[in-house]
């Protein structure tokens, strides 16, 4: 039985995004040919790219495998938010893409799945994307109201900033 805390599972992989969520789309140039996708890839799934940029992670699981549960927490001393997840997909590879998507569970201020990918793409860019649609679940989220989509967004960007970098440093 299945503790995610909303019902369309795999929509970040399978699309589209579902309706009555707030949706986010970043995408950002990460670096040039397969050494750096091989790079990229691996520090998405092995959760070096969030604890780079300042995140805790609590993984079941050395890299992302579906049915494994993450716990990220972001913020600073008593103003530190955790949110619980679990894997639903990943992708090693397949079609010149690497990543993984994870869903919310109970206890999460959101409600809603997010993923967190790279693309080969046929020119050899390296794109890093994250894609996730989300509700507020808990009364701080609801209270936040517009400004959650705002901080959503920021942290995107700075995960690809930090993947940027850790692609560069090789």
């Amino acid at each position: 039985m299945s503790t995610l805390t909303y019902q369309e599972v795999g929509a970040t992989r399978l699309g589209p995004l579902p309706r009555g969520y707030h949706h986010l789309h970043h995408s950002t140039r990460v670096g040039r040919g397969a050494a750096d996708f091989a790079a990229a890839g691996a520090a998405i799934t092995e959760w070096r790219m969030h604890r780079a940029s300042g995140a805790r992670v609590k993984a079941s699981a050395r890299r992302a495998e579906p049915g494994g549960s993450v716990r990220v927490s972001l913020g600073l001393g008593p103003l530190r938010f955790t949110a619980p997840c679990e894997v639903i997909w990943t992708a090693y590879g397949e079609d010149g893409r690497t990543g993984f998507g994870y869903g919310t569970l109970a206890g999460h201020p959101e409600r809603g799945e997010e993923c967190f990918v790279v693309d080969l793409a046929e020119d050899g860019t390296v794109w890093f994307t994250v894609l996730a649609f989300s509700r507020p679940a808990s009364w701080y989220t609801r209270l936040a109201g517009p400004l959650v989509p705002v901080v959503q967004h920021w942290y995107a960007r700075r995960l690809g900033r930090t993947l940027r970098r850790i692609v560069a440093a090789g």
